[in-house]
Order: C-alpha cells, then sequence, then structure tokens
C-alpha cells in the first residue's frame, strides 16, 4: 500500500502545507520552551498553526479560516522578526543569523503560498 493511501492523503499540495503548519507549531513551542512561557504571541502562533495542521490534514472547511488568521499572525510576526534580525545583526552577521533569516523568509513565503493555494481550492475542504 502506498504511503499516500496510508495517510489517506486527498491532495498532495494541502498535505505539503499541512506538514508546513505542523512544523510551525512545532518550531514555536520549541521557541516557547526555550524562552519562557511569557511569549504569548508564540504560543498562539504555536497552537493555531496545531489546531490548522489539524484541520487540513482532515481537509475540514473551518482550516481556512485559520489558515487567513495566521498569514496576518504569521506575517506580522515573520517580517518584524526578520527586521529585527536584519537591523541588529545585519542579514549574515554569521552562520546562524543567516539561517535564521532564510528561515523567517521561508517561513513568510510559505505562509502567503499557503494562503494563496488553500483560498483558491477551498472547494476541495469539506
Amino acid at each position: 500500500m502506498a504511503l499516500k493511501e496510508k495517510l489517506k492523503i486527498e491532495s498532495l499540495p494541502i498535505f505539503v502545507f499541512t506538514i508546513f503548519y505542523l512544523l510551525a507549531a512545532i518550531w514555536n513551542f520549541a521557541i516557547l520552551t526555550v524562552n519562557g512561557v511569557s511569549m504569548v504571541h508564540t504560543a498562539l502562533i504555536a497552537l493555531l498553526s496545531l489546531i490548522t495542521a489539524y484541520g487540513l490534514y482532515r481537509m475540514e472547511k473551518w482550516s481556512l479560516w485559520l489558515v487567513v488568521a495566521l498569514f496576518f499572525i504569521g506575517n506580522t510576526f515573520g517580517l518584524f522578526s526578520l527586521y529585527w534580525s536584519i537591523t541588529r545583526d545585519g542579514f549574515a552577521g554569521s552562520t546562524d543569523v543567516l539561517l535564521l533569516n532564510l528561515a523567517l523568509i521561508g517561513y513568510v513565503i510559505m505562509t502567503w503560498l499557503s494562503t494563496i493555494y488553500i483560498s483558491a481550492k477551498k472547494d476541495k475542504l469539506k
């Protein structure tokens, strides 16, 4: 039996975005555990990303609303973090800073792509 059938994947692009939101949730929970629970915005992004990943995996129609909400929240968080990182250390001040900045750029791009694709294919959601 193929992996696609085992996981009950109905749409490969939506599954890729499911993995993206799952990884975003894991990353934000990791940031939360390292920096302390006082970062409420990170907890909100992590929780919404996890719920969105679940909704997309189940192809639920309500997950579109979370994708749109995370579009605004994620862009604000990602672009502000990128701006802060670049003004503080430069774009490639060190290898760590370069990797952080590239990850933030990738996060923002994936947020845009997922919002555009899922909004366009909302009829596939149940």
